[in-house]
This record gives C-alpha cells, structure tokens and sequence, in this order.
C-alpha cells in the first residue's frame, strides 16, 4: 500500500507526537517515506512550507515526496469538479484569498495508484458533505485516518 498523506495527519504528527518522545514511531515513518510507502502532493507542501516550524523544516529536507500532479491526475481533479458538490472542497475563503487546496490532489493522488493506494486524512465522513471521505468513497479511493494507517501497518508502541 502507499500512502497518500494530507496536511492534516503531518500536522498532528509533529503536534503531539515529538521526535524525541516517540523515537519508534518516526523510524518505522521514516523508514516508509525511504522505501516510497507514504507520499504526498506538491500542493500539500504549499499549505505545510509556510510557517517556522519543526514541521515546515522537515517539508522542505523531504520536499521529494510532495509530487507534482500528473496530467491524468489533472484531469481526474476536473472529473472530481464535475460534481457540484464536490465543488465545496475549496472553501469561498480559501477562492479569495487564492489559498493553496490540497484535498483534490491528494485524492487524485490516491486514485492514479489503484487498489495499491490510500489517502490519509483528518477529516470524517459525514452525510452529505464534501469531505475527502465522502469524495473517496464517491470515487472508490481507499482512504483511512492516522491511527488506521497505523493499525493497517500492524504499528504498535
């Protein structure tokens, strides 16, 4: 399986699970990122590499595993767009304020892999919403929360 993280899971990694206090966890992470089992979109890195901290230092010593979209992945984004409500992945705010929206790209992402690939996410499935879940499911894309990606790699500490 490869894993296709979105910003949230990164954040909450580098939020509540130090380097120093959970020295397993990031060997067993870091050893997946060598070995091309978790990636990540370029866009992903926009919304990351924007602050001064541990975790937008990290993007950019890692800034090979945020990849670019490939055309059909472009055209799979356009696909996901097609449906109006899917269209609420980019929030107003973020369309004036020109945000970087990873959510899209991450799927696509997932999608290009197959059977072989998963997004990672912090959002929920919820009923009616446009959320990475509900776009997943909508699309068959395996999709999963961090403590799943965990379990489904057997990670215990």
């Amino acid at each position: 399986m490869i894993y296709v993280f979105d910003s949230g899971p990164l954040i909450v990694m580098f939020k509540h699970y130090y380097r120093d206090r959970f020295p397993s966890l990031w060997v067993l992470f870091d050893e997946m990122i060598e070995n091309g089992g978790i990636i990540s979109v370029r866009e992903v890195k926009g919304e990351l590499e924007d602050k001064e901290d541990s975790l937008s230092e990290w993007v950019s010593e890692n800034s090979d595993i945020f990849l670019e979209a490939t055309p059909d992945e472009g055209l799979f984004v356009s696909k996901i767009f097609q449906i109006r409500h899917f269209q609420q992945l980019i929030s107003k705010k973020a369309q004036l304020k020109g945000k970087k929206v990873a959510d899209p790209f991450v799927i696509a992402k997932a999608h290009s892999l197959g059977e072989n690939g998963c997004v990672v996410t912090t959002e929920k499935w919820k009923e009616n919403a446009a959320q990475i879940p509900n776009v997943c499911d909508h699309f068959d894309v395996n999709w999963t929360n961090l403590e799943g990606f965990m379990r489904d790699e057997g990670w215990t500490f």
